[in-house]
């Protein structure tokens, strides 16, 4: 069974950081492409980024671009997301996700 575990996530300042991190089991994490997607507050899920399973190419849609940094340890079979220069339209809850399945999510506020 896939299963994934979000964490990390919490509220924070305008230009603070966060560091989220997922857990993986129950499929090959190292031969995966893991992807971040975002919910906020009233819309629909949103696609943040996608690292390949080595790890060595990553890429992200342009609103986090320079600010949000994906990496992988394929030993620990966990995902990270590190979140600096948060801005308050981060807000939202943050899922990893592998193929169609994501986790339960952790909620990131961006809030002075």
């Amino acid at each position: 069974e896939v299963k994934l575990v979000e964490s990390g996530g919490g509220l924070v300042q305008p230009g603070g950081s966060l560091r989220l991190s997922c857990a993986a089991s129950g499929f090959s994490f190292s031969r995966s492409a893991m992807n971040w997607i975002r919910q906020a507050p009233g819309k629909g899920l949103e696609w943040i980024s996608t690292i390949t399973d080595s790890g060595g190419i990553a890429r992200y849609v342009d609103s986090v671009e320079g600010r949000f940094t994906t990496s992988r340890d394929n030993g620990l079979n966990t995902l990270y997301l590190q979140m600096n220069n948060l801005k308050p339209e981060d807000t939202a809850v943050y899922y990893c996700s592998v193929g169609s399945t994501r986790g339960l999510g952790t909620q990131v506020t961006v809030s002075a």
